[in-house]
Order: structure tokens, then sequence, then C-alpha cells
């Protein structure tokens, strides 16, 4: 939050040269044109051997004003433009000071827009233009009689120059470095909403393709026994109601955590503590289920139980859509740091299309990925098939 309020002018607001704002900067032109005049007409009071700032030297310190309306959208015109409109100013004999404030802010204005060739260019410019006026050409040109400048002032020229694309080259680099946190945060934040939607698709997927399963497998037994045995057909719709309310039940509580994303869910995410209604939906489509455990079974952290639960899941959705087999073997190992889980089916598969996303092999992955697992899946040299989970489990997290 403190690095947000750096990065933004006082009141929230962020800079024109942030915003990418190509207004004319009518205001602060008109600032610096007025400071000039009257600074340079102040300035004149101490320069006896300079010219007197007459109504000619105002209208050169304006019309060296006037480029700057333009310096963020043309800052290489721009500051040559004002160069030499201060050589011609300078070459006039007017006095020295303030005019160079013109020429600072042009220079920063390229600066800051990666034009720094150029604004080092109008510097050089300036620069050999001023030391031709002062020592070479300066019996030619305005004040009468004017002698030749003191080498010395070419240092402090020299100076003035460095000093100015110095302080610009910094002040553009902050500000670059401004726009890649913005960039970055931005960018986190798009990194952090899809992971999100991954998240909740993959939950939805989950719901949904285990239930759905359930019910098709219900509603072809309960029409195939409509007329000849109505009592299990309406067993059959029976087990039907009760995965269709479940599966409204765990897709309201993944779009509470949309509607409310601050809010601690109401109800507590599905774990390998559910496993026996896994078994009993699986046993309700016509799918026999044993459960085996190797370990001592012990409390896991959220993320690992959630995955674990959603693993063995879609591992036997996928065994009522596409086995031969009504068998399934489970097997949950507890390990050393790490959760092994386990699921076969005899086969073969029936290479009938079960409807589905085809996604199912997909997400397993993700959710071991999501916490450095693994996910082998394959058919069994027997003709089965099994699924083959490792998740590992954080020092704190062992059982």
């Amino acid at each position: 939050m403190d690095e947000e309020r750096a990065d933004r002018l006082p009141g929230g607001r962020r800079s024109r040269w942030e915003r990418g704002d190509d207004r004319l900067p009518w205001r602060s032109t008109l600032l610096i044109a007025l400071l000039v005049v009257a600074g340079s007409g102040f300035a004149g009071r101490d320069q006896t051997g300079r010219e007197a700032l007459d109504a000619a030297g105002r209208i050169l310190l304006l019309l060296g004003a006037v480029p700057l309306l333009l310096r963020h959208r043309r800052p290489v015109p721009v500051v040559f433009a004002v160069a030499v409109v201060t050589l011609g100013y300078l070459a006039a004999g007017y006095p020295y000071g303030p005019v160079f404030a013109l020429v600072a802010v042009a220079c920063f204005a390229a600066v800051v827009r990666g034009h720094r060739a150029a604004a080092a260019g109008a510097l050089g410019l300036l620069w050999t233009g001023h030391l031709l006026f002062a020592h070479w050409l300066h019996h030619r040109l305005p004040p009468p009689g004017d002698g030749p400048a003191p080498w010395g002032q070419e240092i402090t020229a020299a100076a003035f120059a460095v000093a100015v694309l110095a302080a610009s080259e910094a002040i553009r680099e902050k500000r670059e470095q401004r726009a890649r946190r913005r960039a970055d945060r931005a960018a986190a934040e798009r990194r952090r909403a899809d992971a999100e939607r991954l998240r909740i698709a993959r939950e939805l997927h989950d719901v949904l393709a285990h239930s759905i399963s359930v019910i098709n497998v219900q509603a072809g037994v309960g029409l195939a026994l409509l007329d000849s045995d109505p009592e299990q057909a309406r067993t059959a719709l029976t087990t039907i109601k009760a995965a269709s309310k479940e599966a409204l039940g765990e897709v309201r509580q993944v779009l509470d955590t949309l509607r409310t994303p601050g809010d601690a869910p109401r109800a507590p995410a599905p774990g390998l503590d559910r496993l026996a209604e896994l078994v009993e939906q699986a046993g309700a489509a016509g799918l026999a289920v044993t459960v085996t455990t190797d370990g001592r079974a012990a409390a896991l952290p959220p993320g690992a139980d959630l995955a674990a639960f959603r693993i063995v899941q879609e591992a036997l959705t996928n065994v009522v859509r596409h086995s031969g087999s009504r068998t399934a073997r489970v097997r949950v190992a507890y390990g050393s740091g790490r959760l092994e889980l386990t699921v076969d089916d005899d086969g073969p598969a029936t290479g009938t299309e079960a409807g589905g996303t085809g996604n199912g092999l997909a997400g397993m992955r993700e959710r071991a990925a999501a916490l450095g697992g693994t996910i082998e899946a394959g058919t069994r040299p027997d003709g089965g098939f099994r699924v083959h989970a490792v998740l590992p489990l954080g020092p704190e997290e062992t059982p």
C-alpha cells in the first residue's frame, strides 16, 4: 500500500507523464514563461555588461517558451527549437539567468521520453554557440565594446549542462521504475485472477462430472426398469435426487466464494474424511469400491485434503464413465512426508462416448502439481487402468 501511494501525486493522482496525457500543458507553460520573463528582468539589473531587457528581449523569451506547449508530443523538435531561440537571445546580448530554465524544461521532456541523444545534442549546440559568441564573435555582437567572457564561465555552463542531463535521467529512471512496479502488480493480479478462475473451473468440473455421471447411470437404470421393476426404478430416481442435491450444494459453495471472496466458506471443503460418501455414490452408480489404508491416518492440511478427495472422485468418475469393470480399488497410503493415492479398475475400456469435457486427467495433474506432487495414469499390462498420485506434505503437514 505504501509503495502504491509513493507512485502517486498527493490526492492519489498520477502525473501527466505517467497517465500518458497528451493534452497541451497550457498552465505550466504559461507559468514558466512568466517566471522566465520576470526573472530575466531582475537578473538584468546586476549585469551591467549586458543589454537591458527590452520588448524584443521579452519577445524572444516568450518565443522560447511557446515550443514547450508541444514538449510532451514532439520533444525532439522542441528541445532544438528552444536551444536555437536561446542562442538568439544570448547573441543579442541580453542578460544571462532564467532563460536557461527553458532549455532545462525542454531537455527534461526529451530525456524522460528516451531521447537522451537529442537532449545532449541540443545542450551541445547551445554550449558551442555560446563559446563562439562569448570568445570569438563578441566584437561583432551587442553590447558594443563587449570583451571576451572569462573561460571559467564555460566550466559553469558545462556543469549546468551535465547537471540538467543527470537530473533528467534520474527522474526518468525513477518514473520507469514506478511504471514497471505498476506493470508487475497488474501482472501479478492477472495471474492471481487466472489461478482463481482455474481453481473454480476445476472445482466445478470435479463436482459436476462426478454427480452427473451418477445421475446419467441411474437415469438409464430408471428408464430401463420403469415398466418391469418400478421399485428399482424408484430407487434409481431417489439416487438421482440425492446426487443432484449434493451437486447443487457443492456448486453453491463454490459460487459463494465468488460473491464474497473475503468471507470464510459456509461449509468445510471436502476431504478424505468423506471418502465413504464417494464409495456410496459410486455404489449407487453400479460400481463396487473397496478402500484400503496403509500407514497411520491423520488429519491433512486443507489444500492436500481437498486435492486428495477430488483426485479420488475424478478417478472413480472415470471408471464409471469409461470402464467396463464394475469394481474399483482405492488405496490410501500415509508415508513420511507424502500421501499416495492409487485407484485401480480391471477394465477393459468401453470405448463408448461418455460425455464430459475430457479435462479430468488434466485437472488431476493440475491439482497435484499445485502441491508439488505428481499424477501417473495409464493402462496396466493386464488391461486394467490405474491412477497413481503422490502428494508431498511439508514438515508441519506430515502426519
